[in-house]
């Protein structure tokens, strides 16, 4: 599969009762996609997919997965845990029977810390088992272990890897390196760090998997289209600034919670709820976020 544009990492919200609201999931799932994203993410980590029991997770799948098949073209990627390698090899290929999913969203094992050659054997034996394309997430910071440029152009060559979510806490010389050297077609770099990807998508990155845009999706999109498509400068520059700084207040606390808080003060989901062990943000957390999202840049 081709990746590119921008792929929303749906959150999990949560009624009244504290079970999963699913008229809630869907409504924003199908908002998404008719504001322009190219494909949803179920069960990524912005899902609180550990804190949900197998009936919640099997709901939330359920319902994602239907708003991508009513949307043409749209695509859908399931974020698989990968505790270890056999275990998230037997996950994947179960994968079908869940859901029609595009794509597997995969990390490396956290905490073990194989080495680099280590991973690319995991990611390589993953990538050998799955019936569907994995995308590569690298997030050091979560994991403990870093992937170079160097690793991930070698998986890039692997025919079942699409592409990686780069979320490495900044835009650093492995980021501009696979930026520079990528194939040329067949494997998406897609920004993951949200307040950084209007820089990445200045460098050439494909899209984004990003959890900011649950708000001012449709301007995600449009900045997007901006770098990608119209080389429309002066409003890129202008959306991604403000963009930006939404961004970095909607994780001024540990994602979902502000994000949440500001879905719930918009009257976009019933609660603010996030689980244990995540707190819900902070009234002014929240407050900042939404008064950075009224930017005039983004209407």
């Amino acid at each position: 599969m081709t990746l590119s544009g921008l792929h929303l990492p749906l959150i999990t919200p949560f009624g009244p009762d504290g079970a999963v609201d699913a008229p809630a999931l869907d409504r924003l799932a199908r908002g998404a996609l008719a504001d322009g994203a190219a494909g949803l993410v179920a069960l990524g980590t912005t899902g609180e997919p550990a804190a949900l029991d197998a009936d919640e997770r099997k709901t939330v799948l359920a319902v994602i997965a239907a708003a991508v098949a009513d949307t043409p073209g749209a695509h859908l990627t399931v974020g698989v845990p990968a505790p270890d390698t056999r275990s998230a090899a037997e996950a994947l290929r179960a994968l079908p029977e869940r859901a029609p999913a595009d794509a597997a969203l995969v990390t490396v094992p956290p905490f073990t810390r194989p080495g680099e050659a280590g991973a690319l054997a995991h990611f390589t034996a993953l990538a050998d088992a799955s019936p569907v394309p994995l995308i590569v997430y690298n997030i050091p910071y979560r994991t403990g272990q870093q992937l170079s440029a160097a690793t991930l152009l070698r998986l890039a060559a692997h025919p079942n890897i699409a592409g990686v979510k780069q979320a490495v806490g900044g835009i650093d010389a492995d980021t501009v390196a696979l930026l520079a050297d990528r194939p040329a077609e067949g494997f998406a770099v897609l920004a993951g760090e949200d307040a950084f990807a209007p820089a990445m998508l200045a460098l050439g990155a494909d899209g984004g998997i990003l959890a900011a845009a649950h708000l001012a999706t449709a301007r995600h999109v449009e900045l997007i289209t901006c770098w990608r498509e119209r080389g429309d400068l002066p409003r890129a520059r202008a959306l991604g600034t403000a963009l930006a700084r939404a961004a970095a207040a909607l994780f001024a606390e540990p994602n979902p919670a502000v994000t949440k808080g500001v879905l719930h003060a918009r009257g976009l989901i019933a609660g603010p709820e996030v689980r244990l062990p995540l707190l819900a943000a902070r009234p002014e957390s929240v407050r900042d976020a939404d008064n950075r999202l009224d930017d005039p840049a983004l209407r």
